[in-house]
Protein backbone atom coordinates (compact mmCIF):
# COMPACT_ATOMS: atom_id res chain seq x y z
CA UNK A 1 0.00 0.00 0.00
CA UNK A 2 1.33 3.60 -0.91
CA UNK A 3 1.80 6.48 1.73
CA UNK A 4 -1.02 8.46 1.80
CA UNK A 5 1.21 11.37 0.46
CA UNK A 6 0.96 9.83 -3.32
CA UNK A 7 -1.55 8.18 -4.68
CA UNK A 8 -4.40 5.52 -3.85
CA UNK A 9 -3.01 1.87 -3.97
CA UNK A 10 -3.52 0.02 -7.36
CA UNK A 11 -7.06 -0.63 -8.32
CA UNK A 12 -8.66 1.38 -6.27
CA UNK A 13 -10.39 4.15 -7.45
CA UNK A 14 -11.66 7.33 -5.04
CA UNK A 15 -14.50 9.62 -6.15
CA UNK A 16 -13.43 12.83 -4.15
CA UNK A 17 -17.14 13.45 -3.55
CA UNK A 18 -17.49 9.67 -1.25
CA UNK A 19 -16.95 9.80 2.43
CA UNK A 20 -13.55 7.58 1.69
CA UNK A 21 -12.06 10.08 -1.35
CA UNK A 22 -12.43 13.12 1.39
CA UNK A 23 -11.03 11.04 4.19
CA UNK A 24 -8.10 10.46 1.78
CA UNK A 25 -7.67 13.79 0.62
CA UNK A 26 -8.00 14.96 4.05
CA UNK A 27 -5.42 12.83 5.51
CA UNK A 28 -2.94 13.30 2.14
CA UNK A 29 -1.55 16.39 3.85
CA UNK A 30 -1.74 15.47 7.08
CA UNK A 31 1.73 14.32 7.85
CA UNK A 32 1.50 14.44 12.10
CA UNK A 33 -1.67 12.37 11.54
CA UNK A 34 0.24 9.98 9.36
CA UNK A 35 3.00 9.43 12.17
CA UNK A 36 0.40 8.95 14.57
CA UNK A 37 -1.58 6.73 13.29
CA UNK A 38 1.21 4.56 12.69
CA UNK A 39 2.51 4.69 16.51
CA UNK A 40 -1.15 3.07 16.87
CA UNK A 41 -0.24 0.53 14.89
CA UNK A 42 2.84 -0.23 16.35
CA UNK A 43 1.77 -0.22 19.87
CA UNK A 44 -1.24 -2.48 18.89
CA UNK A 45 1.34 -5.09 17.30
CA UNK A 46 3.96 -4.79 19.79
CA UNK A 47 2.10 -4.23 23.04
CA UNK A 48 0.55 -7.92 22.99
CA UNK A 49 3.50 -9.28 21.88
CA UNK A 50 5.61 -8.27 24.94
CA UNK A 51 2.83 -8.71 27.20
CA UNK A 52 1.44 -11.90 26.15
CA UNK A 53 4.64 -13.77 24.89
CA UNK A 54 7.76 -12.32 25.99
CA UNK A 55 8.36 -14.63 29.57
CA UNK A 56 8.13 -11.76 32.93
CA UNK A 57 11.80 -12.73 33.36
CA UNK A 58 13.04 -11.31 29.98
CA UNK A 59 13.79 -6.99 30.22
CA UNK A 60 11.30 -6.80 26.61
CA UNK A 61 8.63 -7.77 28.50
CA UNK A 62 5.92 -5.26 28.86
CA UNK A 63 3.97 -5.85 32.70
CA UNK A 64 0.51 -5.49 33.35
CA UNK A 65 1.36 -2.31 35.03
CA UNK A 66 3.02 -0.73 32.04
CA UNK A 67 -0.02 -2.01 29.78
CA UNK A 68 -2.77 -0.23 31.69
CA UNK A 69 -1.02 2.67 32.41
CA UNK A 70 -0.07 2.51 28.11
CA UNK A 71 -3.80 2.14 27.90
CA UNK A 72 -5.24 4.99 30.39
CA UNK A 73 -3.09 7.15 28.45
CA UNK A 74 -4.53 6.71 24.98
CA UNK A 75 -7.89 7.51 26.61
CA UNK A 76 -6.59 10.33 27.79
CA UNK A 77 -5.35 11.19 24.56
CA UNK A 78 -9.12 10.68 23.04
CA UNK A 79 -10.43 13.00 25.52
CA UNK A 80 -7.40 15.70 24.11
CA UNK A 81 -8.72 15.18 20.77
CA UNK A 82 -12.61 15.95 21.10
CA UNK A 83 -11.56 19.02 23.77
CA UNK A 84 -8.59 20.43 20.70
CA UNK A 85 -12.28 20.03 18.36
CA UNK A 86 -14.33 22.85 20.21
CA UNK A 87 -11.63 24.48 21.39
CA UNK A 88 -8.44 24.42 18.02
CA UNK A 89 -11.30 24.44 15.73
CA UNK A 90 -14.12 26.11 17.42
CA UNK A 91 -12.75 28.49 19.64
CA UNK A 92 -14.85 27.06 22.41
CA UNK A 93 -12.84 27.14 25.37
CA UNK A 94 -14.19 24.24 27.45
CA UNK A 95 -13.52 23.70 30.92
CA UNK A 96 -16.47 20.96 31.64
CA UNK A 97 -15.13 18.26 29.46
CA UNK A 98 -14.61 15.89 32.64
CA UNK A 99 -18.00 15.87 32.86
CA UNK A 100 -18.48 13.98 29.81
CA UNK A 101 -15.95 12.13 30.26
CA UNK A 102 -17.10 11.09 33.51
CA UNK A 103 -20.64 10.26 32.63
CA UNK A 104 -19.56 7.84 29.92
CA UNK A 105 -17.06 6.28 32.60
CA UNK A 106 -20.20 6.11 35.03
CA UNK A 107 -22.38 4.39 32.17
CA UNK A 108 -19.39 1.70 31.82
CA UNK A 109 -18.98 1.45 35.52
CA UNK A 110 -23.05 0.33 35.87
CA UNK A 111 -22.62 -2.15 33.53
CA UNK A 112 -19.62 -3.45 35.19
CA UNK A 113 -21.05 -3.13 38.95
CA UNK A 114 -24.41 -5.24 37.40
CA UNK A 115 -22.05 -8.17 36.44
CA UNK A 116 -20.37 -8.53 39.45
CA UNK A 117 -24.05 -10.92 40.15
CA UNK A 118 -24.01 -13.74 42.46
CA UNK A 119 -20.42 -12.43 43.42
CA UNK A 120 -22.17 -9.85 45.00
CA UNK A 121 -24.64 -9.14 47.71
CA UNK A 122 -28.20 -11.58 47.01
CA UNK A 123 -31.41 -9.89 46.11
CA UNK A 124 -33.88 -9.85 43.32
CA UNK A 125 -32.08 -8.40 41.21
CA UNK A 126 -28.42 -8.39 42.85
CA UNK A 127 -27.75 -5.45 44.29
CA UNK A 128 -23.99 -4.01 44.21
CA UNK A 129 -22.54 -3.95 47.81
CA UNK A 130 -22.57 -0.30 48.24
CA UNK A 131 -26.41 -0.23 48.00
CA UNK A 132 -26.62 -2.69 50.36
CA UNK A 133 -24.35 -0.64 52.98
CA UNK A 134 -26.90 2.13 52.16
CA UNK A 135 -29.74 0.41 52.91
CA UNK A 136 -31.19 0.25 49.93
CA UNK A 137 -33.78 -2.07 49.13
CA UNK A 138 -33.88 -2.27 45.79
CA UNK A 139 -32.69 -1.88 42.97
CA UNK A 140 -33.25 2.32 41.56
CA UNK A 141 -35.17 2.70 38.48
CA UNK A 142 -32.18 4.26 36.41
CA UNK A 143 -29.94 0.86 36.82
CA UNK A 144 -32.40 -1.32 34.69
CA UNK A 145 -30.92 -1.88 31.32
CA UNK A 146 -27.03 -1.68 32.48
CA UNK A 147 -26.88 -5.57 33.05
CA UNK A 148 -26.94 -5.31 28.88
CA UNK A 149 -24.23 -4.34 27.48
CA UNK A 150 -25.79 -3.31 24.18
CA UNK A 151 -27.77 -0.93 26.84
CA UNK A 152 -24.94 -0.05 28.75
CA UNK A 153 -22.90 1.52 25.00
CA UNK A 154 -25.93 3.28 23.74
CA UNK A 155 -26.15 5.25 27.60
CA UNK A 156 -22.04 5.70 27.13
CA UNK A 157 -23.07 7.39 24.29
CA UNK A 158 -26.41 9.47 25.31
CA UNK A 159 -25.40 10.34 28.46
CA UNK A 160 -22.81 12.74 27.11
CA UNK A 161 -24.60 13.34 24.57
CA UNK A 162 -27.76 14.70 25.72
CA UNK A 163 -25.98 16.59 28.60
CA UNK A 164 -23.89 18.58 25.59
CA UNK A 165 -26.46 19.28 23.28
CA UNK A 166 -29.20 20.88 26.01
CA UNK A 167 -26.35 22.56 27.53
CA UNK A 168 -25.27 23.29 24.20
CA UNK A 169 -28.52 24.67 22.60
CA UNK A 170 -29.41 27.05 25.82
CA UNK A 171 -25.16 28.72 26.09
CA UNK A 172 -24.85 28.74 22.49
CA UNK A 173 -28.64 30.19 21.53
CA UNK A 174 -27.99 32.71 24.21
CA UNK A 175 -24.89 34.21 22.34
CA UNK A 176 -22.73 32.75 25.44
CA UNK A 177 -19.33 32.86 24.45
CA UNK A 178 -15.74 33.33 25.27
CA UNK A 179 -14.68 33.54 29.24
CA UNK A 180 -18.18 33.50 30.42
CA UNK A 181 -19.03 29.75 28.38
CA UNK A 182 -15.85 28.24 29.72
CA UNK A 183 -16.65 29.78 33.72
CA UNK A 184 -20.32 28.10 32.80
CA UNK A 185 -19.03 24.50 32.00
CA UNK A 186 -16.97 24.71 34.85
CA UNK A 187 -19.77 24.91 36.65
CA UNK A 188 -21.53 23.01 35.10
CA UNK A 189 -18.92 19.89 35.89
CA UNK A 190 -18.28 21.17 39.52
CA UNK A 191 -22.40 21.17 40.14
CA UNK A 192 -22.25 16.93 38.83
CA UNK A 193 -19.30 16.55 40.70
CA UNK A 194 -21.33 17.83 44.02
CA UNK A 195 -24.22 15.68 42.62
CA UNK A 196 -22.37 12.59 42.68
CA UNK A 197 -20.74 12.48 45.83
CA UNK A 198 -24.21 12.34 47.55
CA UNK A 199 -24.98 8.78 48.68
CA UNK A 200 -28.54 9.15 47.86
CA UNK A 201 -27.86 9.86 44.22
CA UNK A 202 -27.28 6.11 43.82
CA UNK A 203 -24.14 6.54 42.54
CA UNK A 204 -21.84 4.87 44.74
CA UNK A 205 -21.49 8.30 46.81
CA UNK A 206 -17.43 9.19 47.19
CA UNK A 207 -16.20 6.01 46.89
CA UNK A 208 -17.84 5.75 43.23
CA UNK A 209 -17.65 2.50 41.53
CA UNK A 210 -14.94 -0.07 41.71
CA UNK A 211 -14.08 -3.77 42.23
CA UNK A 212 -14.89 -4.71 38.85
CA UNK A 213 -14.57 -8.53 37.58
CA UNK A 214 -15.81 -9.32 34.27
CA UNK A 215 -17.05 -7.56 30.71
CA UNK A 216 -18.97 -9.76 28.07
CA UNK A 217 -17.78 -12.82 30.40
CA UNK A 218 -14.38 -12.13 30.44
CA UNK A 219 -12.02 -11.59 33.81
CA UNK A 220 -10.47 -8.18 33.99
CA UNK A 221 -7.72 -9.23 35.87
CA UNK A 222 -7.22 -11.92 32.56
CA UNK A 223 -3.95 -10.51 30.58
CA UNK A 224 -5.49 -11.31 27.78
CA UNK A 225 -8.71 -8.80 28.75
CA UNK A 226 -6.29 -6.68 29.53
CA UNK A 227 -4.74 -6.59 26.00
CA UNK A 228 -8.02 -6.63 23.94
CA UNK A 229 -9.05 -3.31 26.19
CA UNK A 230 -6.23 -1.42 25.33
CA UNK A 231 -6.10 -2.90 21.42
CA UNK A 232 -9.88 -1.30 21.65
CA UNK A 233 -8.27 1.61 22.64
CA UNK A 234 -6.18 2.00 19.89
CA UNK A 235 -8.42 1.09 17.47
CA UNK A 236 -11.33 3.69 18.86
CA UNK A 237 -8.47 6.17 18.88
CA UNK A 238 -7.55 6.07 15.23
CA UNK A 239 -10.87 5.64 14.13
CA UNK A 240 -11.44 8.96 16.54
CA UNK A 241 -8.78 10.69 14.89
CA UNK A 242 -9.80 9.93 11.24
CA UNK A 243 -13.35 11.42 12.01
CA UNK A 244 -12.22 14.40 13.13
CA UNK A 245 -9.90 15.14 10.80
CA UNK A 246 -12.71 14.18 8.25
CA UNK A 247 -14.90 16.95 9.96
CA UNK A 248 -12.38 19.73 10.31
CA UNK A 249 -11.66 18.70 6.34
CA UNK A 250 -14.75 19.32 4.79
CA UNK A 251 -17.10 21.85 4.02
CA UNK A 252 -18.86 21.92 7.86
CA UNK A 253 -15.17 22.00 9.30
CA UNK A 254 -14.08 25.22 7.19
CA UNK A 255 -17.69 27.00 8.44
CA UNK A 256 -16.59 26.02 12.03
CA UNK A 257 -13.32 27.59 11.71
CA UNK A 258 -14.79 30.36 10.15
CA UNK A 259 -16.94 30.56 13.33
CA UNK A 260 -13.76 30.42 15.43
CA UNK A 261 -11.65 33.57 13.06
CA UNK A 262 -15.06 35.30 13.05
CA UNK A 263 -18.33 34.57 14.27
CA UNK A 264 -20.42 37.33 13.73
CA UNK A 265 -18.98 37.42 10.16
CA UNK A 266 -19.93 34.10 9.88
CA UNK A 267 -23.58 35.08 11.20
CA UNK A 268 -23.79 38.18 8.93
CA UNK A 269 -23.61 35.77 5.76
CA UNK A 270 -26.06 33.46 6.49
CA UNK A 271 -24.81 30.69 8.43
CA UNK A 272 -26.46 29.08 11.55
CA UNK A 273 -23.80 29.85 13.70
CA UNK A 274 -25.71 28.02 16.82
CA UNK A 275 -26.53 25.18 14.74
CA UNK A 276 -22.78 24.12 14.02
CA UNK A 277 -21.14 25.04 17.71
CA UNK A 278 -24.00 22.85 18.98
CA UNK A 279 -23.29 19.92 16.66
CA UNK A 280 -19.07 20.18 17.22
CA UNK A 281 -19.81 20.63 20.78
CA UNK A 282 -22.01 17.54 21.07
CA UNK A 283 -19.81 15.50 19.19
CA UNK A 284 -16.65 16.36 21.16
CA UNK A 285 -18.74 15.53 24.40
CA UNK A 286 -19.77 11.55 22.63
CA UNK A 287 -15.97 11.17 22.33
CA UNK A 288 -14.92 12.19 25.92
CA UNK A 289 -17.97 9.88 26.78
CA UNK A 290 -16.45 7.30 25.10
CA UNK A 291 -12.82 7.97 26.66
CA UNK A 292 -14.33 7.74 29.97
CA UNK A 293 -15.83 4.27 29.02
CA UNK A 294 -12.94 2.66 27.73
CA UNK A 295 -10.89 4.28 31.09
CA UNK A 296 -13.01 2.61 33.75
CA UNK A 297 -12.14 -1.11 33.11
CA UNK A 298 -9.03 -0.57 32.43
CA UNK A 299 -8.29 1.90 35.32
CA UNK A 300 -10.81 -0.26 37.62
CA UNK A 301 -12.50 2.65 39.27
CA UNK A 302 -14.95 5.55 38.69
CA UNK A 303 -15.71 7.91 41.48
CA UNK A 304 -17.00 12.11 42.14
CA UNK A 305 -13.60 12.97 41.73
CA UNK A 306 -13.18 12.67 37.83
CA UNK A 307 -15.64 15.54 37.75
CA UNK A 308 -13.47 17.89 39.49
CA UNK A 309 -12.91 21.05 37.82
CA UNK A 310 -9.15 20.50 37.65
CA UNK A 311 -9.14 17.65 35.02
CA UNK A 312 -11.03 19.78 33.05
CA UNK A 313 -8.25 22.28 32.99
CA UNK A 314 -5.44 19.60 33.10
CA UNK A 315 -7.35 18.60 29.64
CA UNK A 316 -6.55 22.06 27.91
CA UNK A 317 -3.15 22.30 29.11
CA UNK A 318 -2.29 18.88 27.73
CA UNK A 319 -4.10 20.51 24.24
CA UNK A 320 -1.93 23.71 24.91
CA UNK A 321 1.80 21.86 25.38
CA UNK A 322 0.89 19.47 22.64
CA UNK A 323 -0.45 21.92 20.06
CA UNK A 324 -3.40 23.33 19.93
CA UNK A 325 -5.83 22.75 16.20
CA UNK A 326 -3.96 20.22 15.05
CA UNK A 327 -5.83 16.79 16.85
CA UNK A 328 -2.33 14.95 16.66
CA UNK A 329 -0.49 17.07 18.62
CA UNK A 330 -3.49 17.03 21.33
CA UNK A 331 -2.41 13.19 21.74
CA UNK A 332 0.99 13.67 21.72
CA UNK A 333 0.90 16.75 24.57
CA UNK A 334 -1.94 14.16 26.54
CA UNK A 335 0.53 11.17 26.33
CA UNK A 336 4.09 13.03 27.38
CA UNK A 337 2.41 15.58 30.31
CA UNK A 338 0.52 11.81 32.25
CA UNK A 339 4.10 10.71 31.39
CA UNK A 340 5.62 13.56 33.34
CA UNK A 341 3.00 13.42 35.80
CA UNK A 342 3.24 9.65 36.32
CA UNK A 343 7.10 10.25 37.02
CA UNK A 344 6.78 13.82 38.91
CA UNK A 345 4.15 12.87 41.32
CA UNK A 346 6.14 9.97 42.46
CA UNK A 347 9.78 11.60 42.47
CA UNK A 348 8.94 15.04 43.22
CA UNK A 349 5.04 14.99 44.21
CA UNK A 350 5.00 18.28 46.11
CA UNK A 351 6.38 20.55 43.50
CA UNK A 352 3.95 18.15 40.62
CA UNK A 353 1.12 21.53 40.35
CA UNK A 354 3.77 24.05 40.26
CA UNK A 355 5.95 22.34 37.27
CA UNK A 356 2.45 21.79 35.40
CA UNK A 357 1.04 25.56 36.02
CA UNK A 358 4.82 26.28 34.34
CA UNK A 359 4.50 24.32 31.69
CA UNK A 360 1.48 25.36 30.36
CA UNK A 361 2.59 29.44 30.96
CA UNK A 362 5.61 28.82 29.00
CA UNK A 363 3.74 26.94 26.30
CA UNK A 364 1.68 29.52 26.13
CA UNK A 365 4.47 32.42 26.02
CA UNK A 366 6.72 30.48 23.90
CA UNK A 367 5.43 27.42 22.06
CA UNK A 368 2.17 28.92 20.92
CA UNK A 369 1.73 26.07 18.75
CA UNK A 370 3.13 23.72 21.11
CA UNK A 371 5.47 21.05 20.78
CA UNK A 372 4.12 20.08 17.43
CA UNK A 373 4.94 23.62 16.53
CA UNK A 374 8.94 23.65 17.53
CA UNK A 375 9.68 21.86 13.84
CA UNK A 376 8.58 25.04 11.77
CA UNK A 377 10.08 27.09 14.56
CA UNK A 378 13.69 25.63 14.33
CA UNK A 379 13.09 25.59 10.66
CA UNK A 380 12.73 29.31 10.49
CA UNK A 381 15.47 30.26 13.13
CA UNK A 382 17.53 28.02 10.67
Amino acid sequence: MTSLTGNPPAGMVLNEESTAGRLWQAMRGDRGGQILLGILLLLGVAVPVLHLFVPENSAMHLSGYTVTLLGKYLCYGLLAIAVDLVWGYCGILSLGHAAFFSLGGYAMGMYLMRQIGTRGVYGDPVLPDFMVFLNYKELPWFWHGFDMFWFAMIMVLLAPGLLAYAFGWLAFRSRVTGVYLSIITQALTYALMLAFFRNDMGFGGNNGFTDFKDLLGFALNNPGTRIGLFICTVIVLALAYMACRYIVASRAGRVVAAIRDAESRTRFIGYRVESYKVWIFTFSAVLAGIAGALYVPQVGIINPSEFAPINSIEVVIWVAVGGRGTLYGAVAGAVLVNYAKTYFTAALPEFWLYALGALFVLATLFLPKGLVGLRSKVKDAV
